[in-house]
C-alpha cells in the first residue's frame, strides 16, 4: 500500500475515457491496478481469467503499474481521453471526483457488497460527504515490540501511554550494544505517518472544514514529546535522517525495542527473522485511549460510458467475493476492509491488534487538494524538531499547507 499521496496533474473533462462497449452486447473494461509485490500481477491475471469464464460478454483488459509510475500514467490517460474504467489507487483516486469523472461508490458495487465494507474506510475518503471509492486493502499502525529486549530491560508489558513509552524506551536504550528503545523514522520516506500517529494520539486532526490545521496545540504537544524522546536518548540517533524501511529492518534484526509498523511487517519478520521473539500492541497515546493511523487504497469507477456501469459493478462484486478478496489480502499482507474478510482474518492471531484498531483509526485528509504539499512539508521539515522548536516547525509546515491553496 502506498502511503505517499500524489499531487495529481490538471484533469480532463468528465465523460472522457476508453472505448465504449460495442452495440452487440459485449463490453470491454480497462482495469488499471498498482503493483504491491511479486504476487500482484499473477493474482489479477487469474482473477480476470476466472471472471471472463463466467461472463463471456465482458472483456477485462488488465494493466499493472508500479506505485512510482501509476499517478503519472493515470493523469496522462485522463488528459488523452483514455481514463481506465476501473482504477485502484490510494485516496488520490476518489479525489478525481472533484472533476466529475467518477461514479459514486454505491454505483460501482452491489448493495450487499457495499454494506459489507467497513464504514470507517469508506468515510475516510468522502468528498463533501459523498463516497466515490470502495476500499481494496486496509492498514492500521500498531506497536511492534521485541520481547527479548523487554525481558532484558525488566519490562513486564508494552506501554499504553507516552510516559510509559518514554520510560520503557530509555530502559532498552540503556542496554547498550547498538540497541535503541524506540525507532522513530522522521526521514523523507514517511515522516507524515510517524508524526500523524503521535499527533492523533494527542487529539490532533490535520483538517477542519476543508482547511489544513497543522499548527495546533495538540500537534505542538505531540511534537514536543517526540523531541523529548529524542533528547533523552529513547530513540535511534538522528531520526530526521532515518527512513521507515531501513529502520524496520533494524527492528527485524533485533536491535530496536519498539517501532510502529503495519501488517505486511508480519510476513517480513517470518521470512527474514523467524527466531525473533516479538509481539504487537496498540499504539501508545497521550492518555492511553485507543487511536491510530489508518490508510486504505480504493477502487474507483470512471464514468466514461453509462453502458459500462453494470459491468463495472459485476466485476468488483466478483473481486469482493470472500474467497477472491481474502486471497488478495493474504497475498499482499494487508487486512481486509470488509466485515466478512475481517472475520476470516480474525483466525490469524498476529492480525488481531490491527483488526481491533479499525474502529478507532484516523486517516490522512488525502482527498483535500492541499494534502499532497502538506505531506511533502512533513517529510522535509518535521525531522528538524531535534534542533528546532516544535512550534516553529509546525508553523513552517502550516505555511506550506496554506500556500498550496
Amino acid at each position: 500500500m502506498a502511503v505517499v499521496v500524489a499531487t495529481t496533474a490538471a484533469l480532463g473533462l468528465a465523460g472522457c475515457g476508453s472505448d465504449s462497449g460495442s452495440g452487440d452486447g459485449n463490453v470491454s473494461l480497462d482495469l488499471l491496478v498498482p503493483i504491491y509485490g511479486d504476487k500482484t500481477k499473477p493474482y489479477w491475471e487469474q482473477l480476470v481469467k476466472d471472471f471472463e469464464a463466467k461472463n463471456s460478454n465482458i472483456d477485462v483488459k488488465l494493466e499493472t503499474q508500479s506505485w512510482d509510475d501509476i499517478y503519472k500514467v493515470v493523469d496522462t490517460k485522463i488528459q488523452n481521453n483514455k481514463a481506465p474504467d476501473i482504477l485502484e489507487l490510494d485516496a488520490a483516486g476518489p479525489a478525481y471526483a472533484t472533476d466529475d469523472l467518477l461514479y459514486k461508490a454505491d454505483e460501482i458495487v452491489s448493495p450487499d457488497t457495499y454494506k459489507d465494507i467497513e464504514p470507517a474506510f469508506i468515510d475516510s475518503a468522502k468528498i463533501k460527504g459523498q463516497a466515490y471509492g470502495v476500499p481494496t486493502v486496509a492498514s492500521t499502525r500498531a506497536l511492534f515490540y521485541n520481547k527479548t529486549l523487554f525481558q532484558q530491560a525488566g519490562i513486564a508489558a508494552p506501554p499504553k501511554t507516552w510516559d510509559e513509552l518514554l520510560t520503557d524506551a530509555k530502559k532498552i536504550s540503556a542496554l547498550g550494544g547498538g540497541v535503541y528503545g524506540y525507532g522513530m523514522p522522521l526521514g523523507s520516506e514517511e515522516a507524515q505517518a510517524e508524526t500523524s500517529i503521535w499527533a492523533y494520539g494527542a487529539g490532533a486532526s490535520w483538517e477542519k472544514s476543508g482547511k489544513m490545521t497543522i499548527d495546533t496545540p495538540q500537534a505542538t504537544e505531540a511534537l514536543t514529546f517526540m523531541k523529548r524522546m529524542i533528547s533523552e536518548g529513547a530513540t535511534q540517533p538522528d531520526p530526521g535522517a532515518t527512513d521507515r524501511t531501513p529502520l524496520l529492518n533494524v527492528f527485524i534484526q533485533g536491535k530496536i525495542g519498539m517501532i510502529e509498523g503495519l501488517p505486511p511487517i508480519v510476513g517480513q519478520i517470518k521470512e527474514k527473522a523467524p527466531d525473533l521473539d516479538w509481539a504487537i500492541a496498540p499504539s501508545p497515546t497521550k492518555d492511553g485511549k485507543p487511536v491510530t493511523l489508518g490508510v486504505a487504497d480504493y477502487f474507483v469507477g470512471f464514468n466514461n460510458d453509462k453502458d459500462k456501469q453494470a459491468s463495472i459493478a459485476k466485476f468488483l462484486d466478483f473481486f469482493y467475493e470472500k474467497t477472491n478478496y481474502v486471497k488478495f489480502n493474504d497475498n499482499e499482507g494487508f487486512i481486509p476492509a470488509t466485515k466478512s474478510g475481517a472475520d476470516a482474518a480474525a483466525a490469524k492471531p498476529e492480525l488481531k491488534t490491527f483488526l481491533e484498531s479499525l474502529p478507532s483509526a484516523k486517516f490522512y485528509p488525502a482527498t483535500n487538494p492541499a494534502w499532497g504539499q502538506t505531506s511533502g512539508a512533513f517529510k522535509s521539515l518535521v525531522g528538524e524538531i531535534a534542533s528546532k522548536s516544535p512550534a516553529d516547525v509546525l508553523k513552517e509546515i502550516q505555511a506550506k499547507a496554506d500556500a498550496s491553496g
